[in-house]
């Protein structure tokens, strides 16, 4: 009984957190202003750089993820991701330097310009958001992007891209 409520308390907390970040999903203005992004520009449209692009992807999502899992708002996700561009800038070059490419990377938290994106039935109008910006080389390759807060999007290891329910997350480490 006692998990039951604790569940029950854990599901409402975390629905109620949710209602909170997508409430200006799909509205413009207000919903520029609910996320964050991330976006890695390939160093050029060359089948090796944009190989690469996706490896350094994997390996910086991978960094994030436990730093912004636990962010209860974008602020928090922001300042947390703010206090580790230089890791997350290591963790490209390392990969980039690992695969025998001569270039680098530059990370910024800032606004940029994105056009209408769609994930899984949502739908991002286009706008300035702020975001993660990684830089491969000159960056003027194909791009890739995502919502690094709220948490729409991972990266699964074949290179697609999955949606995670966090609620979901929680209720199976409640009853492992």
């Amino acid at each position: 009984m006692k998990k039951r409520v604790v569940l029950i308390a854990v599901i409402m907390g975390v629905i109620g957190l949710f209602c909170v970040a997508f409430a200006g999903m799909g509205r413009g203005e207000e919903a520029q202003t609910a996320y964050l992004r991330v976006h890695i520009r390939a160093n050029s449209n060359l089948a090796e750089d944009q190989n690469v692009k996706y490896k350094v992807r994997d390996g910086v999502v991978a960094y994030l993820t436990p730093a912004v899992a636990e962010c209860a708002t974008k602020r928090e996700a922001m300042d947390e991701i703010g206090k580790k561009l230089d890791e997350i800038a290591i963790v490209a070059q390392n990969i980039l330097r690992a695969e025998g490419y001569g270039y680098g990377a530059r990370v910024s938290l800032r606004q940029e310009e994105f056009p209408t994106r769609v994930y899984e039935g949502v739908t991002l109008e286009a706008g300035v958001y702020d975001a993660l910006i990684l830089e491969l080389g000159t960056g003027s390759g194909d791009n890739w992007w995502c919502v690094v807060y709220p948490p729409l999007c991972f990266t699964s290891g074949n290179g697609n891209v999955v949606y995670k329910s966090k609620i979901a997350e929680i209720i199976q480490k409640f009853f492992a």
